[in-house]
C-alpha cells in the first residue's frame, strides 16, 4: 500500500512540476496583450485608472474634489500610474517565473541570472513588440522601469522561500533526515 501511495505522490509530481510555469505563461500572455493596444487605447485605460484610484482616494479621505480637479489630478498622476503598472506587472512575471524555478531547486545566484535574465529579455522583446503598434514606440527607459519590477519579484521570491524552507516545511525535511537515518544532532536520542 505504502509503494501505491508513493507511485502516485511521485506521480502528482511530476505532473504538477512542470504546471508550475502556467501562471509565467499567462503573465506573458497578459503582458502581451497590453502592449498590443494601440497608443490611444493603452494612454486611455492607464488614465481612466489614474481616475479611479482618485476616485477611491477621494471616497476614503473625504475630500471633496470637484469633476475639474479630479481630472486635472488624473491627468497629473498619469505617468506615474503607467510606470507602476510596468512595475507591478513585471513583479508578479519575476515571481510567477522565478517559483516554479526555486521548486525545480535552482537558489541563490542561479535563480537571480536564470529568471532575471529571462524576464529582463522578454522586457526588451515586449518593447520591440510595442515598435510595431501605432502610436507605440520602444524604449530602453521603460526595460529598466520594468527591471525594477523584475529583481524586486525575485529577490520576493527568494525571500519567501528561504522563509517558507525554515518555518513551514522544516519539519518535513527533518521528518525526511530521520526516515533516512540522518538524525540532526540535536534531535539523536541520547543512550542511557
Amino acid at each position: 500500500m505504502n509503494y501505491v501511495i508513493l507511485t502516485l505522490k511521485k506521480m502528482f509530481r511530476y505532473i504538477l512540476k512542470p504546471l508550475s510555469f502556467l501562471p509565467a505563461l499567462c503573465m506573458m500572455y497578459l503582458i502581451f496583450s497590453f502592449s498590443a493596444q494601440s497608443g490611444p487605447q493603452s494612454s486611455e485605460l492607464s488614465l481612466s485608472v489614474s481616475e479611479k484610484l482618485l476616485m477611491a482616494a477621494d471616497r476614503i479621505l473625504e475630500l471633496d474634489l470637484d469633476p475639474a480637479r479630479l481630472a486635472a489630478y488624473a491627468q497629473a498622476i498619469h505617468g506615474l500610474v503607467r510606470k507602476l503598472a510596468h512595475v507591478t506587472e513585471y513583479f508578479l512575471l519575476a515571481v510567477c517565473v522565478a517559483l516554479p524555478l526555486y521548486v525545480y531547486r535552482l537558489r541563490g545566484f542561479w535563480l537571480v541570472l536564470a529568471a532575471g535574465l529571462f524576464c529582463v529579455c522578454f522586457a526588451g522583446l515586449d518593447e520591440y513588440h510595442q515598435s510595431f503598434i501605432s502610436g507605440r514606440s520602444p524604449s530602453l527607459r521603460d526595460v529598466g522601469i520594468d527591471s525594477i519590477g523584475i529583481f524586486a519579484g525575485i529577490y520576493f521570491t527568494r525571500i519567501f522561500g528561504f522563509l517558507g524552507r525554515k518555518t513551514i516545511f522544516a519539519p518535513l525535511s527533518m521528518e525526511k533526515r530521520r526516515r533516512a537515518g540522518n538524525h540532526p544532532p540535536n534531535l539523536q536520542k541520547k543512550k542511557n
